[in-house]
Order: structure tokens, then sequence, then C-alpha cells
């Protein structure tokens, strides 16, 4: 994707609502926009975290003031999910407690608390657990497609979990033997049902893709939901989207 037509996307995923209006107007996938919304808003959450949770005091004033979690959380724009947990802490309960709640509304003996604690779990679109669960299973669904499209290839491959405890850190597939694809000599890949922006690719090398090949030489990342076209990565790590299932491997002569 070109950087301004990903930054014109990007910058208007600013509410889950604007996931639906932009795949209506522009007509993209929603689960991309999906995705990117999550992205930003991670971010956007990150930047803010401690500056929202050190304003516990006024948190829980304003909600015995009257307004509801799901309110306070748009007033100070964080996420609904995270806001409760705060108020949830300044009533002098623990996280453990609140995720029990936050699993299971119906142990909540008040009315009002319950009540919010449904709506600010349907509302939170990155973390509450049935959007945690999602996120979970996309990244599921990216290794299947990885994996179903090297054992079609009859590739001989280890897995993370196989090579759990042998590495300080093991990507998704590692070849038992170098692989060629287009030319690359390709030692392991990695799937990331992700988009491949600017920060997300850094990130990724930073904590993961470069020590790979520190590990185990050159290897290639697969972007399931794209990237940024005009990014340039250390020569050792190649980056594609779902092209590659239109691609094969032959064994590196």
């Amino acid at each position: 994707m070109k950087y301004n037509d990903y930054r014109a996307i990007y910058d208007n995923l600013r509410r889950p609502k604007d996931i639906y209006d932009l795949s209506e107007k522009l007509g993209l996938d929603e689960e991309l926009l999906d995705v990117l919304y999550t992205q930003r808003t991670v971010r956007e959450t990150t930047k803010i975290f401690y500056r929202v949770k050190n304003q516990g005091h006024r948190l829980i004033k304003e909600w015995k003031g009257g307004q509801s979690l799901l309110n306070i959380a748009k007033k100070w724009r964080f996420s609904p999910i995270l806001t409760g947990l705060f108020i949830f802490q300044e009533m002098g309960h623990s996280k453990k407690e609140f995720w029990k709640y936050v699993r299971d509304p119906e142990k909540i003996d008040n009315v009002r608390l319950r009540k919010e604690i449904i709506q600010i779990t349907n509302a939170d679109f990155v973390y509450s657990p049935w959007a945690s669960e999602k996120q979970y299973q996309r990244g599921v669904w990216g290794e299947d497609l990885l994996q179903e499209w090297l054992d079609e290839q009859d590739i001989n491959y280890r897995t993370e979990k196989d090579l759990r405890g042998e590495f300080p850190k093991t990507p998704d597939c590692l070849f038992d033997k170098p692989m060629e694809l287009n030319g690359w000599e390709i030692h392991w890949i990695e799937s990331k049902a992700t988009f491949g922006d600017n920060i997300e690719i850094k990130k990724n090398i930073k904590r993961q893709l470069a020590p790979y090949v520190s590990l185990f030489g050159r290897g290639l990342v697969v972007y399931w939901f794209g990237f940024l076209d005009d990014f340039q990565g250390p020569e050792d790590i190649i980056i594609t989207d779902d092209r590659i299932l239109k691609w094969k491997f032959c064994t590196k002569s």
C-alpha cells in the first residue's frame, strides 16, 4: 500500500464505528480496517496510559458523581475496559478481581456496576476479552495459512512449538534446510496477522526479526494484511504479504 493511501485510512480510524463507515465508503475489507484500528488504538493508549492511570482519584470521583464508566472513557478518550480497571482499583479491588467480573459480570452484586461492566466490555474493540480473543484467533489463522502453504509444497520445517526451549527466540517456521524463493535464500518465515507500517515493522525487526537473522540467517516475514510499499528494511529480512501464496519454494542448490 502506498503511504498516502495508508495515512488517509489510518487517520480516519478514530472510533469503532469508523471501521464500518470506511468499509462502506471506500469498499475496503472490514478485517483490514479492524487491524489498522487496533494498531492505532494500542499506540494511542500506550502514550497516555500512565497519564490517565495517575488520575484515578478523578475518575472515581466522576463515577461516584453519577457518570457511567463508558461516558468517563469517552470523555478521557481512553479504552473503556482500562478506564473501568483504573476505577475498580481505586475502589480497592485487585486487577484479578476486575478481570474475573469482566468475564462473568453476573457475579457482580452491585446492579449499576454490573450493567456498566457489560457496557464497557461490549464497547471495547481492543482490550475486552472478546476483542483479545479475536486478535488471538487472527494470529492463529495467519500461522495456519502459512503452514498449509508450506505443507502443500512438502517442505520440512519446525514450528515455534517444536523449537521451544532450544533457542532464545524462535520464528513461526524454521526450515530443516535452506530454501530458495524468487532468488532469495530463506531459512525461516514469520507470520504477522497485522499491517506492516513503519512503526510495526521496526518494532518487529527489533524484538524478533533481527534476532532471528543473528541465530538462523536470512528469513522472510509475511504481513497478511499488507505493508507499506516504500519501507526499506534490512537486506536479510524479506518483507511480503499474501502474494506469497502464489509463489513456490525450491530447494537451495
